[in-house]
């Protein structure tokens, strides 16, 4: 599984060749797993009503996993692994924290959370 990033998702929203054949395929597959807190980024920025019909077209369509305690085990990992430090904050430590539970890797575009994502949890577009 994979677990995209906001700003991947922004660039296939965006219809950006560079990613939107390869996100289309890996979602007809099902090997993305949704993330609530990217969705919930999503949906902060959208402009209209189609757009936030599309995002949660996607959200309800996509593979999730639950993990009770999540935020708070994300919270310690930031903490031991001072990604405070580095630029990270909490969503991006949650979202690293659901890849480690769930054994997926991370698609993004931040160059500042590729620098903590451990290397065999990196998604690499190739």
């Amino acid at each position: 599984m994979i677990i995209l990033d906001t700003s991947i998702w922004i660039e296939h929203l965006k219809n950006n060749r560079l990613y939107f054949p390869t996100i289309r395929k890996l979602m007809e597959n099902r090997e993305i797993l949704a993330v609530e807190c990217v969705f919930g980024e999503l949906l902060q920025g959208v402009k209209n009503k189609s757009e936030k019909e599309i995002i949660l077209n996607f959200w309800t369509y996509l593979p999730k996993e639950s993990y009770e305690n999540i935020i708070i085990q994300a919270g310690e990992y930031s903490a031991k692994n001072k990604l405070l430090d580095h630029g990270v904050g909490l969503i991006d430590a949650i979202i690293l924290m659901h890849s480690i539970k769930s054994y997926s890797k991370i698609w993004t575009l931040d160059t500042k959370f590729l620098r903590v994502i451990p290397e065999e949890l990196k998604y690499i577009n190739s």
